[in-house]
């Protein structure tokens, strides 16, 4: 017998992933037209190109801003748009199934794991730091780590009434666990570019 579910309408999930959802879709609309800035004038100058490290020409130009055989920045104009739409239907009162919530979390887990590469394809291979792809960033890496605790609080994911009450606690400690993972992309960053000396020096 499936566990029961609680939380079928987390409410504040719901405003995070609409405020995710509106900041992750509006970074990807803005590499979006940088990218199309480019195509039109190959050597136009991107107005996130702010020095050699903090720039996004590197990142759009290179076949890691292309992996799919598109840019990058057009799995975000779509994919964005998943939160959005999910935090209004719980706000209107939406209850979702079980393999909805899966299937949601099987598109947090992709992102999630995107994001991870791109950041170590920026630090260690192109060495740059792009500003929209960094609010990219930002906003994945917690709201992976809010939808995935909700799914094994809840019981949609059968884990163990222990399990569940650690995910629960941990539900409250989003925003710490997000700003732990920033530091350590941010140290990452330090070590391998130089990035505060850097980005001083302009």
């Amino acid at each position: 017998m499936p566990l029961q579910q609680t939380h079928t309408r987390p409410k504040a999930l719901a405003v995070w992933l609409i405020i995710a959802g509106v900041i992750g879709w509006w970074a990807a609309f803005q590499l979006t037209v940088e990218k199309f800035h480019l195509l039109a004038d190959p050597d136009a100058i991107a107005s996130c190109d702010l020095s050699p490290l903090v720039q996004c020409t590197e990142n759009l130009d290179s076949w890691q801003g292309s992996v799919f055989g598109f840019p990058n920045p057009i799995l975000g104009l779509t994919g964005w748009v998943a939160p959005i739409v999910v935090g209004v239907a719980i706000l209107a009162g939406a209850r979702f199934a079980r393999w909805f919530w899966w299937l949601f979390e099987v598109g947090m887990l992709f992102a999630f794991c995107f994001v991870i590469w791109l950041i170590s394809q920026s630090i260690f291979e192109l060495g740059t730091l792009c500003p929209w792809c960094m609010v990219t960033w930002v906003v994945t890496i917690p709201t992976f780590y809010a939808v995935t605790l909700h799914l094994l609080r809840s019981g949609i994911v059968p884990v163990p009434s222990g399990v569940r009450k650690a995910a629960e606690t941990l539900m409250g400690w989003v925003p710490l666990l997000a700003v732990v993972s920033y530091a350590i992309v941010a140290i990452i960053a330090q070590v391998q570019l130089d990035a505060l000396q850097r980005i001083f020096q302009g």
